[in-house]
């Protein structure tokens, strides 16, 4: 396990945890595909482990032998992590946190190897910076940030109880619907790009298709030699000097995991 620096609360352990998986309908064991000599994994946990504010990395896998491959990785990351069920993430990300002793629990996708460290900051402050008003702090609803830099933290009190009462078969895939979809029980905060911009279906960051990775592959090898912690902005200012890099996923731009769920999601939270 890794701890990070500058810690913001020390009577509270906060633990990101990082749901991977080899299966994937559309590319299968993208995790663990090369980037620069490394696996994808590897490139996001180290990004992730460039925040400023204190915390534990989890890798959330599941039992499955197909698995025992990031299990491996894992440690030979020096990373713990966690294996439990395949199809139900909300109790996997439960049993991980619960597994590390979290008390403040953050979700970040392994699909989102280029996530920005300071926007995982800026959604950390806000949280704690609101401790005593949010259960449940995301920059995701609505979204405004490009697709792939995705957050979402909450008290371990939230994960538990959304772990108790959640019975829907997308509430169990996906962890969090039953939260940000019940403002009533919960209080939620929202985290919006300082810049008043909304690149969130415009320009896309995450990993779900082939295009995806190459996307991902070029931007890393344009911007990590010349800084390793390069940031969103870097990355939107070279799709900007290198628009044929933009071009390689932008058919992908308007899609999101969601889209294939719109029937399952409350007519407010649909994205699309």
């Amino acid at each position: 396990m890794i701890n990070l620096k500058f810690p913001e609360k020390m009577d509270e352990r906060v633990v990101i945890i990082v749901p991977a998986r080899m299966a994937s309908s559309r590319l299968y064991g993208k995790v663990m595909l090369p980037i620069l000599g490394k696996s994808l994994l590897a490139r996001m946990v180290e990004r992730i482990g460039m925040i400023q504010h204190q915390a534990s990395i989890v890798i959330a896998t599941s039992e499955g032998a197909e698995d025992d491959v990031i299990a491996k990785e894992s440690e030979s990351l020096n990373i713990q992590c966690y294996r439990g069920s395949l199809v139900n993430l909300l109790d996997r990300h439960y049993q991980a946190a619960k597994f590390s002793n979290a008390d403040v629990v953050v979700k970040i996708p392994a699909d989102c190897p280029l996530i920005d460290p300071r926007i995982i900051d800026k959604v950390l402050e806000y949280f704690f910076s609101h401790r005593q008003k949010f259960d449940y702090v995301s920059n995701l609803y609505p979204a405004t940030y490009p697709d792939g830099n995705d957050v979402e933290v909450m008290s371990m009190a939230c994960l538990k109880q959304a772990w108790e009462n959640a019975g829907r078969p997308y509430d169990l895939e996906h962890t969090s619907p039953y939260i940000y979809e019940n403002p009533l029980i919960f209080n939620i905060g929202n985290v919006t790009w300082e810049t008043g911009l909304d690149y969130s279906m415009s320009h896309r960051f995450s990993l779900d298709h082939p295009e995806d990775f190459y996307f991902i592959e070029r931007v890393f090898k344009e911007l990590y030699p010349v800084c390793n912690r390069f940031s969103c902005q870097d990355i939107l200012n070279l799709l900007k000097l290198k628009p044929e890099i933009y071009e390689i996923n932008a058919r992908y731009n308007s899609t999101n995991w969601y889209n294939k769920h719109l029937s399952e999601v409350k007519p407010e939270f649909a994205m699309a």
